[in-house]
């Protein structure tokens, strides 16, 4: 890759996959978001905003990193498929499932061989946003099936986001920090 700082290449290739795969990530849950409130699910639509952000935050800190080691971050925005809130809560859960499964832990596994710090925290912050959002999006399916519409899914909500690692929670002041990055609970954005 031209520009890229040499040794750095694959971790680059990664860095520039994960950057598309949040980037698309990002739009695909701000459609979600637009539907879920459509369809008068509030809190599910308010758990896509909230991850939409998170998505968000992870692509500029993978561009950042990537710009670090000399290369520029671009990528195609693929046109997005809206199903009905429950089909789109499945597709995040396999997205997010895919990241959390195979994804990040080979980007991890690279750039922890070439021990490049910069990149295993980007790949680290991700990966732990994404356990939280499988988990929420899980907790979400299972109300839908179930039938709760009254639970939170139904009523609009806050969620917290890191604004700097994009970590993800129901809770308001769950730790006094972020338990991935460590900063302060109180720069955390509301996503409602």
């Amino acid at each position: 890759m031209p520009g890229i700082v040499a040794g750095n290449e694959t971790t680059a290739q990664n860095l520039l996959a994960a950057f598309a795969g949040e980037s698309n990530a990002h739009a695909r849950y701000t459609a979600f978001a637009v539907k879920a409130g459509a369809d008068g699910l509030y809190g599910a639509a308010s758990l896509f905003r909230a991850a939409a952000r998170s998505e968000q935050i992870h692509a500029a800190n993978h561009a950042r990193v990537v710009k670090q080691l000399g290369g520029e971050a671009t990528c195609t925005i693929h046109a997005v498929e809206v199903r009905t809130t429950l089909e789109n809560l499945k597709a995040a859960l396999d997205g997010e499932q895919h990241e959390i499964d195979t994804m990040y832990p080979g980007f991890l596994e690279e750039a922890e061989e070439r021990n490049n710090t910069i990149a295993i925290r980007t790949f680290t912050g991700a990966l732990e946003a994404e356990k939280a959002h499988a988990r929420l999006y899980g907790e979400a399916i299972a109300l839908l099936v179930g039938g709760q519409k009254d639970s939170w899914i139904g009523e609009a909500r806050d969620f917290y986001v890191c604004p700097v690692c994009g970590y993800t929670s129901e809770t308001e002041e769950e730790h006094e920090r972020c338990p991935v990055c460590n900063c302060p609970w109180e720069k955390f954005e509301i996503i409602r």
